[in-house]
C-alpha cells in the first residue's frame, strides 16, 4: 500500500468536507458538483478562496505534488491563521450538527472538540511529499 497515496486521499477527503459551506443533512452537500445539481449555482468555497485557489483540482494537484496547506497558503500570500480558523469553525459546525442529530454522544462531541484545533494545525503543516 502506498502511504503517500493514502495520506493524499485522506487529506483531500478532509479538505473537501472543510470546503463545504452548505452544511446540511445530506452527505452529498459536501460535493461542489452536488451543490451545482441542487442549486443551479456553485456556492462559493471559503477554503478555496482563503487559499487563493481557483478550483478543487488546482488544490488537489498542489497537495499531490507534496505541498502542505501551509505551503500553498505561503505560495499564494494567504493567511494561514485564517485557514486554520476557517477549518476549525467548519468542523465545529459539523460536530454541532452531528450532536444535534444524535449521531455522536455529548462525551464524543467534547472529546472531538477538545482536540480539533490541534488536529487542524497539525494537518495544515503536514506535507506528503
Amino acid at each position: 500500500m502506498n502511504i503517500k497515496r493514502v495520506m493524499i486521499v485522506g487529506t483531500m477527503v478532509v479538505i473537501m468536507s472543510f470546503g463545504s459551506t452548505a452544511l446540511s443533512a445530506s452527505i452529498t452537500s459536501a460535493s461542489p458538483a452536488a451543490k451545482w445539481a441542487t442549486t443551479g449555482v456553485k456556492d462559493k468555497d471559503e477554503l478555496l478562496e482563503a487559499l487563493h485557489q481557483d478550483s478543487d483540482e488546482e488544490l488537489y494537484e498542489a497537495l499531490y505534488e507534496g505541498k502542505s496547506l501551509h505551503d500553498i497558503a505561503a505560495d499564494q500570500g494567504a493567511d494561514i491563521e485564517r485557514i486554520i480558523d476557517l477549518q476549525v469553525s467548519q468542523l465545529t459546525r459539523q460536530l454541532d450538527e452531528r450532536l444535534r442529530k444524535g449521531s455522536i454522544s455529548a462525551d464524543q462531541y467534547s472529546a472531538h472538540k477538545a482536540e480539533l484545533r490541534e488536529i487542524v494545525e497539525r494537518s495544515v503543516h503536514t506535507s506528503f511529499g
